[in-house]
């Protein structure tokens, strides 16, 4: 009787000892889960924060166009023919980061990182267009305290310049953890969110180059 029970008691001691294990697994599953749901949902409040930061500055924009004190405007200033090589270059990198996106999915390492490069140096081609922009200007002595209208200008511009440039090192940030950590899933997911960033940035873009651009040299 005394080895039955000592059997039973085994057995019991096993069953315990496997409850609890499934259940840390669950609960660590559950933690999981919950992170990630977590990480997304404060990305898109990120993402559109950023949003209605945008909609604020054109809408200021849209407010202060016509306060030029007498200095030059925008049909004065702007060259179409720089603006449409940069949207070429944002509008490219969008796509190149697509192709990369497809890449990192496919776990495919020569595709992304191509990819990420391509995307990488056209967006760098558009920051470098922008700051030549700029200096020439500035150059022209329509700096940003020229007037309202220059004030509205470089800050709508010069934000979305400088989100793009954050996107930049957020790219190369990417690449680096893929190099040393492989495609697993929270890195695949980070991806992710870098290119629903850059494809936002894209898109605050074509309204900006309309609002911006062709609306401010159309007669």
């Amino acid at each position: 009787m005394s080895g039955l029970e000592a059997t039973a008691g085994l057995g019991a001691s096993k069953r315990v000892e496997y409850a609890w294990e499934s259940r840390d697994r669950h609960h660590a599953a559950g933690e999981l889960v919950s992170k990630r749901i977590i990480v997304g949902y404060g990305f898109w409040i990120f993402l559109l924060s950023d949003i209605v930061m945008f909609s604020a500055f054109f809408a200021t924009y849209a407010v202060l166009v016509g306060q030029t004190a007498g200095g030059p405007s925008g049909r004065e200033l702007f060259d179409l023919r720089n603006t449409g090589i940069e949207t070429a270059c944002l509008l490219l990198s969008s796509f190149a980061c697509g192709l990369a996106s497809i890449g990192a999915q496919a776990h495919r390492g020569s595709w992304f990182y191509a990819a990420m490069a391509a995307t990488f140096v056209l967006g760098a081609a558009f920051v470098t267009l922008e700051v030549r922009e700029f200096a020439g200007l500035v150059a022209q002595g329509a700096g940003p305290t020229r007037s309202a209208f220059l004030s509205a200008f470089f800050t709508l511009v010069g934000c979305h310049g400088l989100h793009v440039t954050a996107g930049l090192l957020w790219l190369l940030t990417m690449m680096a953890q893929v190099f040393a950590k492989g495609y697993r899933a929270d890195i695949l997911r980070r991806i992710l969110c870098f290119s629903l960033f850059w494809h936002a940035l894209d898109i605050i873009w074509v309204a900006l180059f309309t609002v911006v651009y062709l609306m401010g040299v159309a007669p």
